[in-house]
């Protein structure tokens, strides 16, 4: 099995092929993960890591919702799999390097950090600012594996001048601080995962408002970097991003003036995750994108000329 999906030899096709899993199967996770919480199922399994004192899997009396949450544990064996598997695969890519191969490794480890993390928020009740921290993490692991897809594509052109680094810096940044604010709001509101979880005590509609502010802040930078780069290559990466930021608050607006439906929520979280996505490979691209620096024929002909 493991002969078939890995060869032996490792091409940059299989090598792309397992990092691009792996971007996959991070957003896929917290789309689950969402789902667990959205359908009322996060104390499904009402402990961890066990899901009930007494057994590993979910009894009858449990229900719908202690198959719901059991089920999203088991999907992070799934990413587990594909993690190492894409571990693997680079360790065996002759492209690789020792960057790469410690950057998939930091990307493997960070799978069952979350997963302890997700206990956490299961032994804590769905304590939300730990359920935050939670998808937080799931974010940054997406951020990761798509700095991963660009660097296993290869060298990339030369990063852009010191203005446009410093707007695509402060692009970043405000992603994550619209992206936290999201959680706080998220923590206030009436998806809590369980009848009897918590709530942060904060007003929904004050940080909806601080949240919008931040987003507004950000379509700005964005707009102002989109602008700056006009007639080079990164324009086609600004305008993904802009797009994304504004489907993302078309949907917040909607979902904040029509009570937060359930469709409308995920769909959101899941413009989450793809605006930290797209943005993530703006940056890169703008400073320049470092990738593996040889193409298998390359690498292989270094490798030679160096053992004779």
């Amino acid at each position: 099995m493991t002969a078939t999906l890995l060869p032996q030899s490792v091409s940059s096709v299989w090598v792309r092929r397992w990092t691009w899993a792996t971007l996959v199967a991070n957003v896929v996770i917290i789309l689950t993960g969402g789902l667990v919480r959205l359908t009322g199922s996060g104390l499904g399994c009402p402990t961890w890591p066990r899901c009930t004192d007494d057994s590993f899997v979910p009894h009858r009396e449990l229900g719908a919702h202690g198959l719901i949450e059991f089920g999203n544990r088991l999907l992070t064996y799934v990413l587990i799999a594909i993690v190492l598997a894409t571990v693997v695969a680079v360790w065996r890519w002759a492209g690789t390097s020792r960057s790469l191969r410690q950057h998939a490794v930091v990307l493997a480890f960070g799978i069952p950090l979350q997963g302890v993390v997700g206990g956490i928020t299961v032994l804590t009740d769905l304590n939300p600012w730990i359920v935050a921290v939670h998808l937080l993490l799931s974010l940054v692991l997406v951020a990761l594996s798509v700095w991963l897809v660009v660097r296993v594509r290869g060298v990339a052109g030369p990063a852009a001048d010191r203005g446009v680094r410093r707007l695509a810096a402060a692009l970043y940044a405000l992603v994550w601080v619209a992206v936290y604010l999201g959680t706080v709001v998220t923590g206030s509101g009436p998806h809590a995962g369980d009848a009897n979880a918590p709530r942060n005590g904060l007003s929904p509609e004050t940080w909806s408002h601080i949240h919008a502010v931040a987003v507004y802040a950000l379509v700005a930078v964005t707009l102002a970097l989109w602008w700056a780069v006009r007639g080079t290559p990164l324009r086609r990466a600004a305008t993904v991003v802009l797009g994304v930021e504004l489907a993302q608050g078309a949907v917040g607006f909607v979902q904040y003036w029509t009570g937060l439906p359930v469709p409308l929520v995920t769909l959101h979280l899941l413009g989450a995750a793809a605006l930290v996505a797209a943005a993530t490979w703006l940056v890169l691209l703008v400073n320049g994108a470092p990738g593996a620096r040889h193409d298998d024929a390359e690498q292989h002909r270094v490798r030679s000329g160096a053992e004779r």
